[in-house]
């Protein structure tokens, strides 16, 4: 199992446009298309930034799954309309893990 740190820095004032498009659409595609999230945070000092996990079967899995969303007929028109009044996402830092086989939690 591979799982996959996904933190996101938004643009100055463009949090809550980011709150509503994971709400509202982000989470439903990824959930339409198989893509696993396993957990979802805010920055607790209220920096513009998200932070989630998502879980694989592997690498090849997760090439396929953000290959069909970056496709996915929905997802670019939401993320055009969300868009209209400027970029939301200035930067993706992408941290790939594995579970720690001492670890029993």
């Amino acid at each position: 199992m591979i799982y996959e740190l996904r933190i996101y820095t938004m643009y100055p004032g463009r949090v809550d446009a980011i709150r509503k498009r994971f709400s509202d659409h982000t989470l439903s595609i990824f959930a339409r298309l198989g893509m696993q999230v396993c957990d979802f945070w805010e920055d607790l000092e209220e920096q513009p930034k998200l932070y989630y996990t998502m879980k694989y079967e592997s690498m090849e899995e997760r090439t396929r799954q953000w290959e069909a969303f970056s496709q996915d007929k929905e997802w670019n028109e939401v993320k055009q309309k969300s868009e209209q009044d400027g970029k939301i996402v200035a930067s993706v830092e992408q941290i790939f893990m594995k579970r720690a086989d001492y670890f029993n939690g």
